[in-house]
């Protein structure tokens, strides 16, 4: 795994925690409004809109949902303008360290292209669960590239290997996990 500079990552999570913000506002919602929506704590809320703490997988998983965006449309909202090159070390890294999950946008979307690429890794014993998925009837084409990955999409479960692609539409609660033994590696492409 790739280690990122501590100051890189604080200064990511101020710029999510502005973009939070901002979208929460542009919708006239308040902090209890969102909590309702997102089914989020008021005061996770304010400790992420002020940069006090950082954000998890699962907690953006909750507010992308509520935004109706999807992760990586969320992260390219506090990077610079499209670029038709994406160098790997200009590509964009974020961590839950706390979860052992690892997510780089090889190809963050962009205003004029609906399409993107995500490279994931997830440790060995991980589990990430989302309750709704951030717009109706999303896209997925997720290939397994190392390790091994159980996926469970509206209630069906998908035990993968290495070289098997699993395509599906999000409708519902989704979920990504490893096995004690193994970690994971997968590219996913969202539609």
């Amino acid at each position: 795994m790739e280690n990122t500079c501590s100051d890189d990552t604080a200064a990511i999570d101020r710029l999510i925690a502005q973009r939070l913000k901002s979208l929460r506002n542009e919708r006239g919602w308040s902090l209890d409004e969102l909590a309702r929506r997102s089914n989020v704590s008021r005061a996770t809320l304010s400790r992420l809109e002020n940069a006090e703490v950082s954000p998890t997988a699962s907690v953006l998983g909750k507010l992308c949902a509520s935004y109706g965006l999807t992760m990586s449309r969320l992260m390219r909202m506090v990077e610079d303008d499209f670029a038709p090159l994406v160098r790997r070390k200009a590509q964009p890294v974020w961590v839950d360290a706390e979860i052992g999950f690892r997510r780089r946008s090889v190809s963050p979307p962009a205003k004029t292209l609906g399409a993107e690429v995500l490279e994931c890794d997830l440790e060995a014993g991980t589990r990430i669960a989302y309750d709704h998925p951030p717009r109706h009837g999303l896209e997925h084409h997720l290939l397994l590239i190392e390790g091994q990955l159980q996926v469970t999409v509206d209630e069906q479960t998908f035990d993968l290997q290495p070289g098997d692609c699993l395509r599906y539409q999000l409708f519902g609660p989704s979920a990504f996990a490893t096995p004690e033994q193994s970690k994971a590696r997968y590219v996913l492409f969202i539609l």
